[in-house]
């Protein structure tokens, strides 16, 4: 019979209870972490019915979470699976420019420096560039590059920038001038990488007349989007004239659009198909697909909730979705008007109707690769 007494054996019984116990933490460690990863993986979602398949999952960049946001609407088969680059400037004291994944987190930030960080309002544009790069421009201040190291590596600085600024393939930028803009003021310039004057446009020269000439509102024009289309032409935005203008390159006005159905209307877009996306600010704030030529309405995407107004963004994506940029949530629609994408800030501290305008989304950016 064996002697359990025995002091060896003891400590064999020992050695081998104190290894079933390390055993049993390790797995309730491994458990542990199991379910904190599950978190991880799914913590930007308020409906934690969302799953996401491992293939979405590998081919997305993690990154860092802030808790002020949150994804959630996401359907991983409908979505164009990219990431986006907004301005954001929910805290005032604190406004940057940032890249988020589809799932809502962080992958690059640029703060603005203490200098600049009063010229956000109501509305600051950011662009990525095709060399990896993003343009920002600062209402009332200029406009800036800055590369992935958040180097400022070139700038144009002039008072009356408003809210848009585009890279043309030359490398000149075309940028919006209606920040105060009067009628002696040029309302759209191209500039070069050394900051002259390639061309120019003034509304004065077409628009200074009964019906526009006594309007004023944050500017004669308030001028707040323009594009250099492929035909070689411009399109034009001021937002107070309810229009949008085309010119060709000498300057004159080949074509003026919605007179009769636009209200403050944001960021035009010629589309692939010849039609023009906008952000219009009717009753309700909409994004609306007219045609170009006969002015018909084709599409529309209505945002009935309040809080998400102004609305003063809409992009069409390769996949044939529309991302629009509401003030407190940015969404992704299908053609059919289903929303498969929904980013936004949790809870908008939107006091004052000057608010949503100050600090909510402005514009987004689906980063097309």
């Amino acid at each position: 019979m064996l002697d359990f007494s025995n002091s060896a054996v003891k400590a064999v019984f020992g050695r081998i209870s104190k290894m079933v116990k390390i055993k049993a933490i390790s797995i309730v460690i491994a458990v542990i972490l199991v379910i904190i990863t599950s978190l991880f993986l799914y913590r930007n979602f308020s409906n934690q019915d969302h799953q996401i398949s491992s293939k979405t999952l590998s081919l997305i960049e993690r990154g860092i979470v802030d808790p002020d946001f949150e994804v959630d609407i996401f359907k991983e088969d409908k979505v164009y699976l990219a990431n986006t680059l907004l301005p954001d400037n929910h805290k005032i004291d604190n406004p940057r420019v940032i890249e988020v994944n589809i799932l809502g987190e962080i992958i690059w930030e640029y703060q603005l420096p203490e200098d600049l960080k009063k010229y956000t309002n109501p509305g600051f544009d950011a662009e990525k560039l095709p060399n990896g790069n993003v343009l920002i421009l600062l209402p009332a201040k200029g406009v800036f590059e800055i590369d992935q190291d958040k180097n400022i590596i070139w700038s144009y600085l002039d008072s009356k920038v408003s809210h848009d600024a585009d890279r043309l393939p030359d490398g000149n930028t075309l940028i919006s001038f209606g920040n105060g803009d009067g009628k002696e003021d040029s309302q759209v310039k191209e500039v070069d990488k050394n900051g002259n004057i390639i061309w120019s446009w003034k509304a004065k020269d077409y628009f200074d007349n009964d019906q526009f000439g006594s309007l004023y509102d944050q500017g004669w024009t308030h001028t707040n989007a323009v594009a250099r289309l492929e035909n070689g032409n411009t399109l034009i935005s001021p937002r107070n004239f309810n229009l949008l203008i085309e010119v060709n390159p000498l300057g004159k006005v080949v074509k003026t659009f919605g007179k009769e159905f636009l209200v403050k209307q944001h960021d035009p877009e010629i589309l692939a198909n010849g039609n023009i996306l906008i952000a219009n600010h009717g009753e309700p704030h909409q994004a609306v697909e007219y045609n170009y030529q006969s002015e018909e309405k084709i599409w529309v995407f209505p945002i009935p909730e309040k809080k998400n107004w102004p609305v003063r963004d809409a992009d069409r994506l390769p996949n044939g979705n529309t991302l629009i940029t509401g003030s407190a949530k940015i969404f992704e629609v299908t053609p059919k008007g289903e929303v498969v994408w929904q980013f936004g800030l949790k809870k908008p501290e939107f006091d004052s109707p000057k608010d949503a305008p100050a600090k909510g989304f402005f514009k987004a950016q689906r980063i097309v690769q």
